[in-house]
């Protein structure tokens, strides 16, 4: 009798091969919490052999917040092993928080960005793109950092409800930092690092968010090495591009290779056209990728109806069932 794939992945963790790789780094938090550190050490078990699926939501349209996982699943059968969500409007954050739970209690991967907006200027993808002091915001006692530290305590508040309830956190903050269009990107590498430094320290010194594993995100057009914090502050590194083809991207997986080497698995963090998973290997073994939201999954030309079934099927992609199936 001839197993599923899914049989064959069960079958391959109850014998250990799963478990053949040597052991992968530490968290760059050395206080993580035991579900944290357990996700981080199945994820690299896959990676290189497997790439997790994955799909970012949109919470607000009519049709409710599985709108684009009703979609897969009614073409593929499947569901993406990885669940992007966004504190990107606080009446949804309490929401958010639920979504990522349920998504990980039922076998999944979340993964948290935040647009955030300016601090003092208020929530949302526009003021996320505005600008303002951020050398105020980095001295204590400012105007400017008072408002920083409040968004990133309410922020840190919702982090330690998942934490306090089991759940670890693919967390993705400041996404695409060496571009100019979100604020934290648009005053240079120098500011970024302080930035990215001040929020780690706090969050996992201050506020104790052991649940939490750090992916560094670079924008694909300016995969500069001098944005990097240092290894000590981050877990997952990757990059993202929007393209129209669905090329594997392996030029931009090479240049966050050559600043991360082996120390860290490799995501693309947010794709348009998912990358035709025939061509991945060596030179692009992303560890999961992250279709954005609407129309880049269910226009049905930047993804076709037939992409979709035979990408979530294909012996490279991870379903959320089968990343279950291989604890």
């Amino acid at each position: 009798m001839k197993l599923t794939r899914r049989e064959t992945l069960v079958a391959a963790a109850a014998l250990g091969l799963t478990a053949a790789a040597p052991a992968p780094p530490r968290l760059s938090n050395p206080n993580a919490a035991a579900a944290a550190r357990s996700l981080y050490e199945r994820l690299w078990r896959v990676y290189g052999r497997y790439t997790l699926s994955g799909q970012q939501e949109s919470f607000w349209r009519p049709e409710g917040p599985t709108v684009e996982l009703d979609y897969i699943h009614k073409l593929s059968g499947q569901l993406p092993a990885v669940l992007g969500l966004d504190y990107i409007e606080p009446h949804d954050h309490l929401a958010t928080n639920e979504r990522a739970a349920r998504w990980y209690e039922s076998g999944g991967v979340p993964t948290i960005c935040w647009h955030w907006g300016v601090p003092t200027i208020g929530t949302g993808y526009e003021n996320s793109k505005k600008d303002w002091d951020v050398a105020a915001a980095l001295k204590p006692g400012t105007p400017e950092n008072t408002a920083m530290m409040r968004d990133m305590e309410h922020i840190a508040d919702l982090l330690a409800a998942l934490r306090d309830r089991g759940v670890p956190i693919l967390w993705r903050p400041y996404h695409e930092f060496s571009g100019d269009w979100f604020w934290w990107g648009k005053h240079g590498p120098e500011a970024f690092k302080a930035l990215w430094k001040l929020m780690y320290d706090h969050f996992t010194r201050v506020r104790g968010l052991n649940n939490l594993i750090w992916v560094l995100g670079w924008a694909g057009q300016n995969v500069d090495p001098a944005y990097d914090p240092g290894r000590a502050y981050y877990d997952i590194a990757g990059a993202d591009i929007y393209v129209e083809d669905h090329g594997n991207l392996a030029p931009m997986f090479a240049q966050v290779k050559a600043i991360v080497g082996d120390s860290v698995p490799i995501c693309l963090h947010e794709n348009g056209p998912i990358p035709d998973p025939a061509t991945l290997g060596p030179k692009a073994d992303w560890l999961y990728f992250l279709t954005w939201h609407t129309r880049w999954i269910m226009d049905g030309k930047l993804n076709t109806e037939d992409e979709i079934k035979r990408f979530f099927n294909a012996e490279r992609y991870l379903s959320k069932d089968e990343w279950a199936a291989m604890r």
